[in-house]
């Protein structure tokens, strides 16, 4: 069966700025995210759709090529220099659409995927650096985590430091191309795409998250449950809170990637209150008011 549009898993246009696919991504993964749909495969199955969209429209490499190519430049066996020749079907006459224009279709994937070295002296030469995007979760860019991955044929294990953010690149010093007449190797540079979390959002190293209460609980104070990188905590919200307050979760943040020590949480509080009530508590709150009167607007010089 034909994958799916990434755009349209999205449900963005192919000319959407890169904020907007990030938004339209955070709204689809909060509807589908496994904590919020237990044991659901179907939101399982969407999630993994939305995730697999999203890294590839939020790399603007992997976006790039994808619009050019289609789903098969993600292949393994993809071969760029046959996906649109002149001996393809459908696509006679493709690199004629750019000539008279300053740029044939060879110049169009040069740009996309390097072009070979040419004109160079003989004699040993350092073998080109190799840059690999790797999408990881808000969470493991928080902890850390070793994995591995197949570039041309050879295993190569990665160790993703605690403390990376997007656009983060980490070093494999000979693990790039190979080297020319008898050169060392190049460099491979992992370059880290974090997954937006559907409720935490990074600033630096510190985690904010919005979290509704009632006008009850801002009044009279409550016990919450909370989330953060290492999981549910209790938070408690203080008799008197106001909507907009944050309260700091001290050392839940992100690690700093360089030095010792980790950022802060914070929880911006948003007072919601009913839309209706019904005659009693309607007559409970006037009761409430004409024993609290206070003017919040008193201060202000209109």
């Amino acid at each position: 069966m034909a994958k799916k549009d990434y755009y349209e898993i999205l449900g963005v246009s192919r000319n959407e700025s890169p904020d907007e696919i990030k938004k339209a991504y955070r709204k689809l993964a909060r509807k589908y995210h496994p904590d919020v749909n237990v044991n659901s495969k179907t939101a399982e199955s969407r999630f993994k759709e939305i995730s697999e969209a999203y890294d590839t429209l939020s790399d603007p490499d992997k976006k790039k090529k994808y619009d050019l190519f289609g789903h098969q430049a993600a292949r393994s066996d993809f071969d760029p220099t046959r996906a649109y020749s002149h001996d393809g079907p459908g696509f006679e006459g493709f690199d004629n659409i750019f000539r008279g224009e300053g740029a044939g279709f060879q110049d169009i994937f040069s740009d996309l995927f390097g072009a070979a070295h040419r004109g160079r002296p003989a004699g040993p030469r350092a073998g080109h650096d190799v840059q690999y995007s790797m999408e990881i979760s808000f969470e493991d860019a928080a902890r850390g985590m070793k994995t591995s991955l197949n570039l041309n044929h050879e295993k190569i294990s990665v160790k993703i430091p605690p403390g990376v953010d997007s656009g983060s690149k980490i070093r494999l010093p000979g693990k790039g191309g190979p080297g020319i007449s008898g050169g060392p190797r190049g460099d491979l540079y992992i370059v880290t795409q974090v997954r937006p979390h559907p409720y935490l959002e990074r600033k630096g190293d510190h985690i904010y998250l919005e979290v509704p209460v009632s006008f009850a609980e801002a009044i009279l104070g409550a016990k919450i449950r909370v989330p953060t990188i290492e999981g549910m905590i209790q938070l408690t919200i203080p008799p008197g809170t106001q909507s907009g307050q944050k309260l700091r979760i001290a050392g839940k943040g992100f690690p700093h990637l360089r030095g010792g020590g980790r950022g802060d949480q914070f929880v911006v509080i948003k007072i919601t209150v009913p839309k209706k009530v019904d005659t009693r508590s309607e007559q409970l709150i006037r009761d409430f008011e004409r024993l609290n009167p206070e003017d919040p607007r008193s201060k202000l010089k209109w």
